[in-house]
């Protein structure tokens, strides 16, 4: 083989090569993690920032390493096709075809781009200075590429519903590849974005499970009220419940009888009260959590009287019941399992008709759904578009459901079978 010929097999080496790097390059800087690379450019890894900025103009970054890539792929193609063609005349143009497409696909493409996503942060650092000076070469033919081509394609526009998507995405395939811990952490991730779509409504304690403290009450049956419950706050109301007046903490009370001691009177609880009470911070029930959760931190506050659009009150929402929206729940001492709830030697399960289906679903593993009612008596009542009788069944979301008491119009009590993966 002649010298010349040499020369141009060398010079398509060099060219493959190239070609190996573009596409090398192209995988590595898409596929690079933001969070890493947010996070070692904030320690000051200069070639970090490097590839955010890369990073930030992706048309420019990926024109002009498809400018470079194209063009080098061609060159030794041709080339390739003369050194072939000397050797093995008209021939040659088959044999050129078949080798460059299969040295190409093999050492520039495949080979280079499984490399780089394999080790697509660490590559993404070594090569950011060098593909940062092909986008500065190619960038005047990149730029008029990309006028042409966005003159002849409607550019689509993201929205922040595809970027929540795609996030949500991100934490399911994270926490199905991993272990136990990995799907805890899925499931408060997908907690928190999920802030912005519960409302306070759907999570709150009902009315009806509500201790409320009556203004009226002597001092004996206050104390008596307030040591039988496991909270430390409780609305104060005056005359009709719906009337909220305040909310008494029970450290108050206490600091306040102990400053008073032996000199009141047993029955001078409407006095006391009026003075250590604090003002109730009333939210509508179709306040974001997101929303409701900035608000607690901006007042300082740890307790809501949530009403409808009437001003009625609806229930109370607390901090604490936000944060076991991300968490689960937060058990104390003073804690009780879900109240309501009863398991049955048969499997099934015993449930007062106001137990809440969030409450139910993080219980029992079930995924019923809980936009259109927030209790599982109003879940039968919606799919049923009946007021059941007792001893009627139903079957719903893989749930066998017997209704077993009812006072009125109102369902208090049903047994549950789960029939699938409710």
């Amino acid at each position: 083989m002649s010298g010349d010929l040499l020369g141009l097999v060398a010079v398509i080496l060099l060219l493959i090569l190239a070609s190996a790097f573009f596409s090398s390059a192209e995988t590595a800087l898409t596929a690079a993690s933001d969070a890493r690379m947010r996070q070692l450019a904030g320690k000051g890894n200069r070639r970090a920032r490097l590839v955010e900025r890369l990073r930030d103009d992706r048309e420019g970054l990926i024109g002009s390493i498809l400018i470079g890539n194209n063009a080098v792929n061609v060159i030794a193609s041709a080339l390739a096709t003369s050194v072939f063609i000397s050797v093995f005349d008209d021939a040659g143009v088959i044999w050129a075809t078949i080798t460059m497409t299969v040295v190409l696909v093999v050492f520039a493409e495949v080979m280079p781009k499984t490399y780089a996503l394999n080790h697509s942060d660490k590559y993404a650092l070594v090569i950011a200075p060098a593909v940062r000076l092909v986008v500065v070469v190619l960038s005047p033919l990149s730029i008029a590429l990309r006028m042409l081509a966005n003159s002849l394609i409607r550019k689509g526009e993201t929205d922040e519903t595809d970027r929540e998507e795609e996030l949500r995405g991100m934490i399911e395939l994270h926490g199905a590849e991993g272990d136990g811990d990995s799907r805890e952490t899925q499931a408060m991730l997908s907690s928190v974005l999920d802030l912005n779509e519960i409302s306070v409504e759907q999570i709150m304690t009902h009315r009806a499970g509500v201790k409320m403290i009556d203004a009226d009450s002597d001092l004996e049956s206050l104390l008596r009220e307030v040591l039988a419950s496991p909270h430390t706050r409780h609305p104060v109301y005056s005359g009709n419940p719906d009337n909220i007046i305040g909310v008494l903490h029970v450290k108050d009370l206490l600091r306040a009888i102990d400053r008073q001691g032996a000199d009141t009177p047993p029955g001078d609880g409407l006095g006391l009260l009026q003075d250590i009470v604090s003002e109730p911070y009333f939210v509508p029930e179709t306040t974001l959590l997101f929303d409701q959760l900035q608000a607690f931190r901006t007042r300082r506050e740890h307790f809501a009287v949530v009403v409808d659009e009437y001003g009625d009150l609806q229930g109370i929402v607390t901090l604490e019941d936000i944060l076991e929206e991300i968490v689960g729940d937060i058990d104390d001492e003073h804690d009780v399992d879900l109240a309501g709830l009863t398991a049955q030697p048969d499997g099934s399960w015993i449930v007062d008709g106001a137990v809440t289906i969030r409450d139910l679903n993080r219980a029992l593993a079930w995924q019923l759904p809980d936009e259109d009612a927030s209790t599982i008596a109003g879940l039968i009542l919606y799919e049923s578009r009946t007021i059941p009788r007792p001893g009627q069944e139903f079957r719903f979301h893989n749930i066998r459901f017997r209704i077993l008491k009812r006072d009125g119009n109102k369902v208090t009590s049903l047994r549950l079978w789960s029939t699938g993966h409710g």
